[in-house]
């Protein structure tokens, strides 16, 4: 055995040249660490600071300790405890990257479901109570008629103290700030509605939520639910809802292309001269104490049966349309129309973009009917590449860009009448943050009586459209920055919102209603 070996041992010491076997072996070694990280699955800083965990491989290796190495936060994000030991598996590239992942993943149904937690809890969200009444006031108010309750109201309102700054109300949206926070507060504190439990769903106590007719059926909602106005005594009552919906009044009665409106009309006819048979209160003031609620187009003609009905009672109205005699400015209320597309989140995609990515000068896309709509495409679509006019939006500009898109990214967005005066883009544009063109001669304005629509609209007489461009490019910059900040101010004054909060739609709708009553009647006459 030595004599085999010793020959070997002879060449190595003397015959090899280790110099040049030291550098072959170090270029080879280089070479393959180059490989080796070439091949690596991701970059070599991440392995080094911040290594991807092979939780399989983990598990296998600790298996009882994963415990205490993963810590589940309160708010259930996974996260690597700070004494996670470093390591790193080359066994399967496949294995870590479906782990990391899952993780992804994971962490993504995290972040959603803390989004609609705190969606949830946003939307419960209310503003400050009523202020508190003092006990001897309440004693006051409690030994009051209705008819008292109304004339303390009116001369409260009348001696309103001068109020200059309002953390829940912006002053440059009212005509008079001072007189509706007056009247809102003495809304709060006496108002009783008494809501007449007569007449059978789907017609009567089943609101219609969805789609542009839906402003009635969240009012219905809202106020049959409510707990501050509604009174169970009529006897207490200062108003009396008659709780029907036009809209399901129009799906259950009317025979498709008959055009004729008589059954409805009927209809409603027959309930109030029940309701007045049945008791005392419609006959005491021949309905001008009672109050509807209507935003189909429809509304107003579907009354005509009944005269007292048309003549005396507050009608709050979506087809508010002063010209043709049924709707009476000062009395009645011109209902907003609203498209709620989803009932779980009446406000959902809210908001615009700010001034500087909003390109489009004025932007309008609907169905072409009425007389107002042809005579706005005649003048304006594919004229000028700022003003955006369309009929039904086309499939080649949608794709691009979708209708709300487009009114998010306009400084103006058109609101022209259709087969009646009223349209919901009013509302949209306001949702978006895009000054409404408001283009309905006859229209009443929602909330006119308390609200300076002047301050964040801009009305066009319908003679005018041919000068349309004209007369917006006359208004300043400075101007229009104005008017877009009190429409993002104007915002909540219009919302639905599941949980009334105060100033919010529901109550700027019950709070013209309540106005409108109080206009009624003078002083003299209910004291």
């Amino acid at each position: 055995m030595r004599k085999f070996f010793r020959p070997i041992i002879v060449v190595l010491l003397f015959r090899v040249n280790w110099r040049k076997l030291f550098v072959i072996g170090t270029i080879l070694t280089v070479f393959r660490v180059i490989f080796q990280i070439s091949t690596l699955p991701n970059p070599l800083t991440e392995w080094v600071v911040s290594p991807p965990l092979d939780v399989s491989s983990y598990q296998h290796l600790n298996r009882g300790k994963i415990s205490r190495e993963l810590s589940v936060t309160s708010d259930n994000q996974l996260k690597m405890s700070r004494h996670l030991p470093t390591v790193v598996s080359l066994q399967s590239t496949a294995t870590t990257n479906r782990s990391m992942r899952a993780m992804e993943r994971r962490e993504r149904l995290l972040r959603r479901r803390r989004r609609r937690k705190h969606a949830r809890v946003v939307e419960k969200i209310i503003y400050p109570p009523p202020p508190v009444v003092p006990d001897h006031l309440q004693r006051f108010i409690a030994s009051l008629t209705p008819n008292e309750a109304l004339a303390y109201a009116k001369s409260e309102i009348e001696k309103a103290p001068l109020l200059t700054n309002d953390t829940d109300l912006y002053a440059p949206l009212f005509r008079n700030i001072s007189i509706f926070k007056r009247s809102y507060e003495l809304m709060e504190l006496l108002l009783k509605v008494y809501i007449y439990k007569e007449g059978e769903r789907p017609i009567f106590h089943e609101p219609h939520l969805m789609g542009i007719y839906s402003s009635e059926g969240w009012f219905m909602k809202l106020m049959e639910e409510s707990r501050y106005f509604v009174t169970r005594d009529p006897e207490k009552a200062h108003l009396f809802y008659l709780p029907y919906s036009a809209r399901q009044l129009q799906l259950a009665l009317y025979v498709p292309n008959s055009h004729n409106l008589k059954p409805l009309s009927v209809f409603l006819r027959d309930y109030v001269n029940m309701l007045a048979a049945k008791y005392p209160f419609w006959n005491r003031t021949h309905g001008t104490d009672h109050f509807l609620v209507a935003c189909h187009d429809w509304g107003p003609y579907i009354l005509k049966e009944h005269e007292e009905l048309i003549r005396n009672t507050i009608k709050a109205l979506c087809n508010a349309d002063i010209s043709e005699g049924i709707f009476k400015a000062g009395k009645d209320v011109s209902l907003p129309e609203t498209a709620i597309r989803n009932v779980q989140k009446p406000l959902r995609n809210l908001g615009g973009k700010r001034v500087s990515q909003r390109p489009i000068l004025a932007f309008f896309a609907g169905n072409m009917h009425g007389p107002v709509r042809p005579k706005l495409l005649q003048y304006w679509s594919d004229r000028d590449e700022d003003m955006r006019i369309y009929g039904p939006l086309p499939n080649r500009v949608s794709r691009i860009m979708s209708y709300p898109e487009h009114m998010k990214s306009s400084k103006y967005c058109l609101c022209p009448m259709g087969f009646e005066v009223n349209s919901p883009r009013i509302v949209e544009a306001i949702y978006y943050e895009c000054v409404p063109v408001i283009i309905a001669d006859n229209l009443a304005l929602p909330f006119d009586e308390v609200l300076d629509w002047s301050a964040f609209s801009v009305v066009v007489a319908e003679k005018d459209i041919p000068k349309l461009k004209e007369i917006l490019l006359s208004i300043s910059l400075r101007r229009y920055l104005v008017m877009q900040n009190n429409v993002k101010k104007l915002q909540k004054h219009f919302h639905w919102n599941s949980i009334p909060t105060r100033y919010d739609l529901f109550h700027m709708i019950l709070h013209s209603i309540w106005t409108s009553r109080l206009n009624q009647l003078q002083i003299s006459q209910i004291s």
